[in-house]
């Protein structure tokens, strides 16, 4: 008789990829938010950008339709159904003037990230150099470095020529970068650019032989007049490179996870192939019902950007007065604000657990977003108007007192 209870085999595990990965920073702010409120105190989040505003209501009765119906609750196409791919580059020729092929040149994908991920598997591999910028949305970084990837970061500077220090950036570097990755409107420094710079940067791209990533995330969010281009625009973009779009911002589907991959066939047909052997593609009735929300949701999409253009203005109005200069942003659901000259003894994380503790106002340290994020916080446009000036008179008790100290 074998007695199985007693011996144990311990095992050394090496995630070598994940052992890769930096802290994350926002975790130690997320830890003090929490044991703030266990301790019963009302901490205004205007941290993590996780839209608030609720999906269009057609579109929630359109899901709650389709996915009565059993036939729905098979699995669906990994590239996402004819009639999604359809509804996406509709979109794109009103909004945009751009024509693409739906089923060549528009893929579905569950979220932005997933699709920005396993793209990069298909783009880059060990030995590859790929430029992103910085600060940046983590993905942006790590789902180059997560390919195996070097990563080579690019400054993005409020007032700076983006594309030079890119145009630098590739020449400084050996091996020469394969892919290049932007997004604009940029998270989280708010950065904008017009149509001229994607075609300097398509020009520059054909050659140099160069693939094009642009994280289009926040195309439906802007402000004062300002539209965002888009990188398919320009006469020759699906030549080599493609746009992530996306329903989460504009139509305030987060957790739905739908977004797109748009361009050129060559790097649209290799995300295909590889999410064939991954995924079976994103729940049916929720693929149905974004099919609605391109198609319908305009209306709701203006809708969404006056609630974060008036929650804009009270935080950043209310900040100006309070002796924060900072200026309003074009795009995006966010503020990016560089730290008060007087208060800049301090780094971001100290500034950010300062006003955790005095203003009872939760932000995103700008050092979470890279080295050149130092100097800076994001404030995520989440809360209502009301909650949101709550927030600028608990800031500025915050910095009243540390001016007294």
């Amino acid at each position: 008789m074998i007695n199985c209870s007693t011996a144990t085999l311990s095992i050394t595990m090496d995630f070598r990829r994940i052992n890769n990965l930096p802290p994350y920073v926002f975790a130690e702010v997320n830890q003090l938010k929490l044991e703030a409120r266990r301790a019963g105190e009302d901490i205004v989040d205007l941290g993590f950008g996780n839209p608030d505003i609720p999906s269009p209501g057609f579109v929630v009765e359109k899901l709650a339709e389709a996915a009565r119906n059993e036939r729905n609750h098979r699995y669906s196409a990994s590239r996402g159904i004819p009639n999604l791919r359809k509804a996406v580059v509709d979109r794109y020729q009103r909004r945009f003037g751009v024509e693409l092929d739906p089923e060549t040149e528009a893929i579905n994908t569950i979220g932005a990230k997933e699709g920005l991920s396993h793209l990069m598997w298909t783009l880059v591999q060990p030995g590859d150099v790929a430029l992103v910028p910085e600060p940046s949305y983590p993905i942006h970084i790590y789902s180059a470095a997560l390919a195996g990837a070097e990563v080579r970061r690019v400054p993005v500077l409020h007032r700076a020529d983006y594309f030079e220090h890119l145009h630098e950036a590739f020449l400084d570097s050996w091996p020469r970068p394969r892919v290049i990755v932007t997004s604009c409107p940029h998270n989280p420094t708010t950065k904008t650019v017009e149509l001229e710079f994607f075609e300097k940067l398509v020009a520059f791209a054909r050659e140099h032989e160069v693939m094009l990533v642009h994280d289009f995330a926040y195309a439906d969010i802007t402000y004062d007049g300002y539209e965002a281009p888009s990188l398919l625009q320009v006469p020759g973009a699906t030549e080599v490179g493609v746009e992530l779009y996306t329903l989460t911002k504009g139509h305030s589907m987060a957790g739905w996870r739908v977004g797109f991959v748009l361009g050129n066939a060559q790097m649209v047909g290799a995300l295909a192939k590889l999410k064939s052997y991954l995924d079976y593609g994103t729940f049916q009735p929720i693929q149905i019902a974004s099919i609605l929300a391109l198609n319908e949701g305009d209306d709701h999409v203006f809708d969404v950007q006056e609630v974060y253009k008036k929650r804009r203005d009270v935080l950043v109005d209310g900040l100006n007065r309070a002796g924060w200069p900072i200026e309003r942003p074009l795009g995006t659901m966010f503020v990016w604000a560089e730290i008060p000259e007087e208060y800049n003894y301090m780094n971001s994380m100290e500034f950010t657990f300062h006003l955790l503790r005095e203003a009872k106002v939760a932000v995103s340290p700008g050092i979470g977003f890279g080295p050149s994020g130092e100097g800076f916080v994001r404030f995520a446009l989440v809360e209502n108007e009301h909650r949101t000036g709550q927030a600028v008179r608990g800031i500025r008790k915050a910095l009243d007192k540390l001016t007294a100290e």
